[in-house]
């Protein structure tokens, strides 16, 4: 297995109708012309949880929730209903703030070691948004996660139902680790790894293991689509390994070609289509 640690290149990027006989004269024009304008056309709005979705808040489905919860507001007043249709000139607000719909941002990093996968921290800790704070004026979101001595690939957006679908198990969203291990890792453990793995009473599906080629059998190259926290590591503490360093090499087909160490870019066109087609 291949598994390529970083390119000595790359450059940081600076992604009620009907008729009402009691409306006479002026009047029923006035009517007519109130009924006539996009605010009264279904058809000229967006869905509430669309709108949210767009604004980089959060997922369409998590949208509804906020919006059964109270969160949201259209022209002051609160708005609980599913389906509700945002129009042309209204002003939406999701906990007291303006909300409008962003142009949707797609910022790759290569995460270097020491920094958290938090928007903010109340310890005062390196973030990984403090990397990206010039990457875009659009407020963009972690896709997934990477601990803190974990290195490498991680995708940044304000598109909420692509990291819904990144992230969520059914999607089989695949991951190639690096990992440097404490010790030689052992053929027959290699065998047992391709096999079945139960770590906290749950199988995990390894699709590919294998020695990263080149390099001493400390090196292990690893494959898998399970989201859960720290699994690359528990897996090799599971035969007795400690695993040294862990990098993510490759997330859901993009790869760190050109990318060094602590810079991002903006994903091209194509590789957003492809994400969406995943």
């Amino acid at each position: 297995m291949s598994a390529s640690r970083d390119s000595s290149r790359g450059r940081q990027s600076g992604d009620n109708s009907g008729s009402n006989s009691g409306f006479q004269g002026k009047k029923k024009k006035e009517y007519k012309k109130i009924k006539a304008t996009p605010q009264a056309d279904p058809a000229a709005g967006i869905r509430l949880n669309k709108y949210i979705s767009n604004s980089g808040v959060s997922s369409r489905r998590e949208a509804d929730k906020y919006i059964a919860s109270g969160n949201v507001t259209i022209n002051g007043k609160v708005i609980t209903e599913m389906g509700f249709k945002v129009m042309p000139g209204d002003e939406v607000r999701f906990d007291g703030t303006s909300i409008s719909p962003e142009e949707k941002k797609y910022i790759l990093l290569n995460k270097p070691k020491n920094y958290i996968t938090t928007m903010d921290d109340e310890r005062g800790r390196k973030t990984v948004m403090d990397l990206i704070v010039n990457a875009t004026k659009e407020r963009v979101y972690p896709v997934g996660r990477l601990d803190r001595n974990t290195t490498g690939l991680l995708l940044f957006t304000n598109d909420g139902d692509l990291a819904k679908k990144l992230t969520h198990p059914k999607h089989n969203i695949q991951k190639l680790y690096h990992a440097s291990l404490d010790n030689k890792f052992a053929v027959k453990d290699l065998h047992k790894i391709r096999d079945e793995v139960i770590i906290e009473g749950r199988k995990v599906f390894i699709d590919e293991v294998d020695y990263v080629i080149g390099e001493s059998k400390t090196e292990v190259g690893i494959k898998i689509h399970s989201g859960r926290n720290r699994i690359v590591r528990k897996i090799f503490e599971n035969f007795g390994y400690k695993v040294v360093k862990l990098d993510r090499v490759l997330f859901a087909g993009l790869t760190k070609k050109n990318l060094p160490r602590g810079r991002y870019r903006e994903l091209t066109e194509q590789e957003v289509n492809t994400l969406h087609m995943l």
